[in-house]
């Protein structure tokens, strides 16, 4: 493994008006000493020294790696640079999951890249699933502050027994605190790291309203400098004994990455306000009660929807169109908005 011991000052001044360094201890991984391919194994193109890799989508089909281990509880990450041009209805997704090993009591956290009309923001989700609750999935939409196209960005997601925080460039964008009330809810049962990109047209961009554009193709993303840090499981074992990984899981909540000091929280606050633009705690049509984890701002909320999206003022230039519930209630147009 080649080490790498950083402290990172990040700034993030031109949105967040703050300056702030964070020490992340982590080691990158060869693909061959960790990951194996999904699907579409022509259309992944390794680096000579295996440290880089570019998944491509055409006509014919996408493609994906995973990790060879499951782990329990870890901080998984890599260094990504999307498609560029037109990627409209393509998805390219960076996640956790356990889809293949426990088939209808999944658990998974994602970050999905929902394809991009060139010109416009690029948006992007954050889920978490737990116990195969696919219906009750925890879904946040937001737009990025830069284009993923032009250069490479580290994207992390920690998971250890008490929270889960996505980070962007070591910025975090959203913590979830685990507590009883969540039960089956909160990911339990190892995960192992994937990485896809396909075709997502029916959904991906503004609802499917932009479909994919093969005239672009083929669409690559990059990935470099790859992460898996926690307790390595067999994948093919069913029964997990958690005592195993006691010490691996001490270890990554003493990490610097595990806690939020008070610069990064206010950091984190003023990225959600500027740009998550759907959030599934204020969806009052899809859950009545919101979720136990769901901390609800009264001064926040005013911001929102019934339906969890922001409300936009003529000034925004947004269209407001009248949906039906079931099309509301529609998990794949969770936080789905018309663009002009």
């Amino acid at each position: 493994m080649d080490f790498m011991r950083k402290k990172i000052c990040v700034s993030v001044f031109l949105f967040f008006h703050v300056w702030f360094c964070t020490a992340f201890d982590v080691s990158t991984i060869p693909f061959n000493k960790g990951f194996s391919h999904l699907f579409g194994d022509g259309n992944i193109l390794h680096a000579t020294d295996d440290n880089s890799l570019q998944l491509h989508l055409n006509q014919n089909t996408g493609s994906g790696f995973k990790s060879s281990d499951l782990y329990n509880h870890g901080l998984f990450s890599a260094k990504i640079k999307l498609p560029s041009d037109y990627t409209a209805g393509i998805v390219v997704a960076f996640y956790t999951t356990n889809q293949d090993v426990f088939k209808k009591t999944h658990d998974e956290l994602d970050f999905e890249f929902l394809g991009n009309i060139k010109g416009k923001a690029w948006r992007f989700q954050t889920n978490l699933y737990g116990n195969g609750s696919t219906h009750r999935g925890r879904e946040e939409r937001y737009t990025l502050w830069f284009d993923p196209s032009k250069e490479f960005h580290r994207y992390s997601i920690l998971w250890t027994t008490k929270n889960i925080i996505f980070y962007i460039d070591d910025v975090p964008i959203r913590e979830i605190v685990r507590n009883d009330a969540m039960g089956g809810d909160y990911p339990s049962k190892p995960m192992g790291l994937y990485a896809t990109i396909w075709d997502a047209s029916d959904w991906a961009t503004s609802g499917g309203k932009y479909k994919t554009n093969y005239k672009y193709a083929p669409f690559i993303a990059e990935f470099t400098d790859l992460v898996l840090n926690g307790c390595a499981m067999d994948p093919l074992e069913q029964v997990v004994n958690p005592s195993n990984c006691d010490e691996k899981d001490v270890e990554l909540q003493k990490a610097d990455f595990s806690r939020i000091i008070p610069r990064q929280r206010m950091a984190m606050k003023r990225f959600r306000a500027k740009y998550m633009y759907y959030s599934y705690c204020y969806d009052s049509l899809r859950y009545s009660v919101p979720p136990s984890e769901c901390e609800i701002d009264p001064i926040e909320q005013q911001r929102f929807k019934e339906t969890g999206r922001l409300k936009f003022t003529k000034h925004h230039g947004h269209r407001h169109l009248k949906r039906s519930k079931s099309q509301v209630l529609d998990a794949r147009n969770y936080g789905s908005e018309d663009e002009e």
